[in-house]
């Protein structure tokens, strides 16, 4: 199925093959398509071997949140930020709290929804809203790249900054064109290989690849684990994740997150505060300097402390401060520089 649009843009990151077949290169899968065929995120299609994105500037989502909400605590904090979303996704995965955008392609005949827009008109409308940042987020801003590449640069001159919430899946190739456009992204780091095989339809390596270069190259990282019971609750994945993060850079916020059933995983119970503990407890013993517990408001994991002195700084109910005490990017008691950006 051809679906023609005004916005129907020629994708970047592929490649011509014989018989008018095309490689993709935007994200690890590296699809091979057939003429009339779409890849696997159901919004690149090539049409007489070439190959569009479907959905540049269609935007099924539109949203102003607060920055902590991606979840980003370590940028911006106490910032708002212009979210947008199209439909589609490169990753299948059975507890996706999105999946009637994400999925939607997949599970509607290959239709394309969503509003038409420019990249002007969503700079426009950030700028005029008074937010810091615009964020590519709700499904996988990967499959829409080439709309997000076109905004984000158009938004750095007019000194708004780009966030990425990502399933890490993107090519080298691609994370360093957007890479000089981008300012912080929220990573998901899901388990083991097993798990990202069993749950997401993918595989480990390409998220670690991608999460080393996008600090390598400028970008402010963060990571989030949803932990799902029986899936990746487990000491050994916790601390492998754990490690590999301290790895890269102890300064990383990890937010480990609690899972609420949905999808295909409704009959799954919540994950238990005690693992969400654990987990804060597995990331400090493996030298990270700050985690987080996510979607447990008010428990008090939420908060920022200095990790030299241990005063706290940033005081969190949900996606809110209640109160803030650094001191331009230092802790207002012994100084030490805390890890972000923080203007």
């Amino acid at each position: 199925m051809v679906c023609y649009n005004i916005f129907m843009k020629e994708a970047m990151f592929y490649e011509k093959l014989q018989d008018r077949k095309v490689r993709c290169f935007l994200c690890a899968h590296h699809c091979i398509i057939s003429p009339g065929k779409r890849g696997i995120c159901a919004v690149r299609e090539n049409t007489d071997g070439i190959l569009y994105s479907l959905v540049y500037g269609k935007i099924i989502a539109k949203n102003i949140d607060p920055i902590e909400k991606k979840p980003l605590f370590h940028f911006l904090p106490g910032s708002r930020s212009f979210s947008i979303a199209t439909v589609g996704c490169n990753f299948r995965c059975l507890n996706c709290q999105n999946f009637d955008i994400s999925q939607y392609p997949k599970e509607h005949t290959g239709d394309i929804i969503g509003d038409e827009a420019t990249p002007e008109q969503i700079v426009a409308a950030a700028e005029g809203s008074g937010c810091k940042s615009i964020s590519y987020t709700y499904t996988e801003p990967t499959i829409f790249l080439e709309f997000a590449y076109d905004c984000a640069r158009l938004a750095h001159g007019k000194g708004i900054k780009n966030v990425f919430v990502s399933n890490g899946y993107t090519t080298p190739e691609a994370t360093k064109v957007i890479a000089p456009y981008l300012d912080g992204n929220n990573i998901d780091l899901k388990g083991s290989d097993e798990v990202y095989r069993k749950v997401c339809g993918a595989k480990l390596q390409p998220v670690l690849n991608t999460i080393r270069l996008m600090k390598e190259l400028g970008v402010w990282v963060e990571v989030t684990t949803l932990i799902i019971p029986t899936f990746n609750d487990s000491e050994e994945i916790l601390r492998g994740i754990a490690e590999f993060i301290t790895s890269v850079d102890a300064g990383i916020p990890w937010h480990v997150t609690q899972f609420y059933p949905t999808y295909k995983l409704a009959n799954q119970p919540r994950t238990p505060v005690k693992i969400l503990r654990r987990a804060r407890e597995i990331g400090l013993e493996a030298g990270l300097k700050y985690v987080y517990e996510g979607n447990v408001p008010g428990e008090g994991g939420e908060n920022t402390y200095c990790p030299q002195c241990k005063e706290l700084l940033i005081d969190r109910i949900g996606f809110y401060i209640k109160e803030d005490k650094m001191a331009d990017g230092q802790c207002f008691n012994c100084k030490y520089k805390i890890d972000g950006i923080w203007h």
